[in-house]
């Protein structure tokens, strides 16, 4: 009886520590753009992730950098996506975090994108693989000079 309470111990405290799954090809997006919005007038932005790595230290962290591209102005960034909670369901699943991604200091015109983000799947057990995902990234864009701030919002097409 002992034996079996212990392993079903380690059983748990194995899952309840065991490691987030590395989904960083997720935040690539297939090599598609996210497509949004900045700024009050709503102008058009592209954010494409062109390279994402879990951070081996923090399995709740990942590292990515790409570029934005407003009007003309195409400006790298690098910085990380933050998994805050992850909510299973039956079938949908949802992947709530934070991101914050720094372009590449270029003028008045480049900044700090930073905000929250939501990614939603749906599972399919038979094929072990994800159906249908959406993901949104929801926040705020602030120039380095501090003089511009600007909301944005961009999706998975």
């Amino acid at each position: 009886m002992m034996k079996n309470l212990t392993l079903l111990l380690l059983l748990i405290s194995a899952s309840a520590f065991s490691q987030m799954p590395n989904i960083s090809n997720v935040w690539m997006n297939n090599s598609q753009p996210y497509i949004g919005t900045i700024s009050a007038e709503k102008m058009p932005i592209k954010l494409r992730i062109l390279t994402s790595e879990q951070d081996k230290k923090n399995d709740q962290e990942y590292f990515v950098s790409g570029f934005t591209l407003v009007d003309k102005t195409h400006t790298n960034f690098e910085g990380k996506l933050k998994i805050t909670k992850y909510k299973p369901g039956k079938k949908r699943n949802t992947v709530f975090g934070e991101y914050e991604l720094a372009e590449e200091d270029k003028g008045k015109h480049s900044g700090i994108l930073k905000g929250k983000f939501i990614y939603t799947f749906i599972w399919n057990k038979t094929t072990e693989k994800i159906d249908q995902q959406f993901i949104e990234f929801i926040g705020d864009w602030k120039s380095y000079d501090g003089i511009l701030n600007y909301p944005t919002n961009w999706k998975k097409q």
